[in-house]
């Protein structure tokens, strides 16, 4: 096929890519870029817009990082991908001896996977077998009402944004919701949960730990979700954290899980796991749970792979990144951006057109106050208006949120707030 390279990146787009989240018949043409570096991105017309959410909070060292990118470039030199079944390498074996060394303790095994949405798949039927292998076929999945796991058929069951699985839902696995757990209804919830750990039937209870991103940035305390797992691990129920947006540095820990007492059983990771370089996940487990697929049987072993599991680039992206995690200057950006964003819900608090301004970390959140469809004409106009304010921001419907890279300026972080402030004029909330 011949392309035509005298026209714009987006002309040539439309005539042969079929876009994410995307409804073709009234979308406007995507804007092509060129460059990422650091919290900016640049388009082909030479534009500059600041990354507000690290594209999908991966990029949190910001984009090109030399750390990054010096790593990758020495083991692109040594070996390029090779399976992983059968074989193993350096990269992958020091990866995860140090996210064992950096998840909660009970953790003790990692697999490999693909993306995150394939990362809460393999931790699904994790869980699933384990009961299998032991003789007992449990059937029902327990999970957060508006979670988010990805768009695998496992992961998407799980889900409860009918706005991604309409067409689906006919064929998904079998889930039980319950609400998230708040100060109000938690005896409400786990007595629900109790109910359902009665039948015996359960076979994990997965969940997104004190932030549910894709529902809007929704924030719960961590000693109500603590209770949840407490009853389900004193019924023999697993625990699955989905930490795909929430872990490595996003909130005030690590990991959202190490504000837990009761560590989940399994825990899944992806996103910023490579800074934003090249697709990886992992589904970590517990000794328990990697105990339960041992057998002269090999039936009994966990038969799911990816062709890329593990594939040393990656691993070598993540390493290089978990060491600018764990210094002091990530620590201190991390800090830092907490600190700015919490004096933004200090001034903005008593705006009349904002509610529910929130923070947990490096995440900022809050609510437009009127309604507004979640990809709707309003939403389309909010959101171009932050780029035309050089601010890159996704907005959920009329939730504003925002999670910059690790590295991004104050100077960035004013830009993007009085980017906020200026689109509630676009709707009379002056």
């Amino acid at each position: 096929m011949q392309t035509d390279s005298g026209k714009n990146l987006s002309a040539r787009d439309q005539k042969v890519i079929w876009h994410p989240l995307t409804q073709h018949q009234t979308a406007d043409a995507p804007l092509a870029l060129v460059k990422a570096e650091k919290e900016f991105l640049f388009d082909e017309a030479g534009n500059r817009y600041i990354d507000g959410i690290a594209s999908w909070y991966t990029a949190m060292y910001g984009h090109g990082h030399p750390d990054i990118l010096q790593g990758v470039k020495q083991q692109m030199e040594r070996m390029d991908h090779v399976v992983f079944s059968g074989f193993t390498h350096q990269p992958a074996i020091e990866l995860a001896e140090r996210l064992l060394e950096l998840l909660p303790d009970n953790q003790a095994k990692v697999f490999y996977n693909d993306n995150g949405s394939t990362a809460v798949e393999a931790a699904i039927k994790m869980a699933i077998q384990f009961f299998h292998n032991k003789g007992e076929k449990r059937q029902t999945l327990i999970a957060l009402e508006d979670g988010f796991h990805g768009d695998t058929f496992g992961a998407m069951s799980a889900s409860g944004l009918s706005v991604y699985n309409g067409p689906f839902e006919d064929f998904f696995l079998k889930v039980e919701r319950i609400p998230v757990p708040t100060q109000e209804n938690l005896n409400e919830v786990q007595n629900r949960l109790d109910e359902l750990l009665a039948s015996g039937q359960c076979f994990a209870f997965l969940f997104e730990p004190l932030v549910q991103g894709a529902a809007g940035m929704k924030m719960h305390q961590a000693s109500h979700l603590d209770e949840l797992l407490k009853h389900c691990q004193q019924a023999g129920v697993l625990c699955i954290a989905d930490e795909v947006m929430t872990g490595l540095g996003k909130t005030d820990t690590l990991f959202a899980s190490d504000q837990l007492s009761h560590a989940p059983d399994l825990i899944c990771l992806s996103k910023a796991l490579t800074a934003g370089t090249m697709p990886m996940s992992v589904t970590s487990c517990s000794q328990a749970v990697f105990d339960g697929f041992l057998s002269q049987n090999n039936a009994n072993g966990f038969f799911h792979a990816h062709t890329y599991s593990a594939t040393p680039w990656a691993c070598a992206a993540a390493l290089a990144g978990l060491k600018l995690l764990t210094g002091p200057e990530m620590e201190a950006n991390r800090k830092r951006i907490h600190n700015k964003h919490q004096g933004f819900i200090d001034k903005m608090k008593s705006h009349p057109g904002l509610k529910n301004l929130r923070c947990q970390g490096v995440i900022l959140a809050m609510e437009l106050d009127l309604d507004m469809a979640r990809y709707g004409a309003q939403r389309n106009q909010l959101f171009q208006h932050f780029m035309s304010k050089g601010v890159f921001l996704r907005p959920l419907g009329s939730t504003i949120y925002v999670l910059p890279p690790f590295v991004t300026s104050n100077e960035s972080l004013e830009q993007i707030y009085e980017a906020i402030e200026s689109s509630l004029l676009l709707f009379g909330r002056r």
